[in-house]
């Protein structure tokens, strides 16, 4: 069984099903990351794992965990190169994300690998996260961009009122998510509870990883 049929099948086993052409669009991004990776630093090249498992499946988990429903807008700060969002986007075709990073270069590559793959609910934009003005979201992501707290001050102005923040994170948590607690109970802010996922090892990687889930 090759990366792509175990990555389905762990999928499967959460509820999350992916056809044949979704498969196809995953493996296809792997391939144009990989190649755009050589000129552009979008993701580490010291890491032995394929891509497709530590990158792309890694992202992929969010989705096992936080199902995005048709027409959810969803918000991925710091994307570099498309991650976590446009693996979901591949996964949740029904879903609308916006993709923002602050480097042109790499919004570019974006722009490219999506056109490329595509993909039709996928809009990409030069911006941070601050300079987002008149725009709120059913959902913000991150993966390893900033601080928690950080990512929940950019959160608490972009989300809807019932909306949710959801990280991937790695290492010992405990200090980042009470700070991030502390700072909002100092001005009544967001968020009011945080819980975290723990991922289960795939090959060796994901060691001590996280999905950290915050919301009012």
């Amino acid at each position: 069984m090759n990366d792509s049929e175990r990555i389905r099948e762990a999928c499967a086993g959460r509820g999350l099903l992916l056809d044949d052409r979704q498969l196809s669009q995953l493996e296809e991004y792997a391939r144009l990351l990989e190649t755009k990776n050589r000129t552009i630093n979008l993701v580490s090249r010291k890491e032995e794992a394929p891509l497709l498992v530590r990158h792309i499946f890694h992202s992929l988990l969010i989705g096992l965990f936080h199902p995005f429903r048709d027409d959810e807008k969803v918000l991925d700060i710091g994307t570099g190169g498309g991650l976590p969002g446009i693996p979901l986007a591949i996964a949740f075709p029904s879903a609308r994300f916006l993709l923002i990073d602050s480097i042109g270069k790499k919004i570019t590559a974006c722009q490219q690998m999506i056109r490329t793959l595509g993909l039709r609910n996928v809009l990409v934009k030069k911006a941070r996260a601050e300079e987002l003005r008149g725009m709120t979201f059913d959902t913000v992501l991150s993966r390893q961009v900033a601080p928690l707290v950080t990512l929940c001050g950019y959160a608490e102005k972009l989300l809807k009122p019932s909306g949710t923040l959801l990280c991937l994170k790695g290492g010992d948590l405990e200090k980042e998510i009470q700070e991030a607690l502390d700072a909002a109970t100092a001005h009544n802010g967001f968020p009011s509870e945080v819980r975290t996922v723990p991922i289960e090892e795939f090959d060796g990687c994901f060691r001590e990883k996280q999905i950290v889930i915050a919301g009012r």
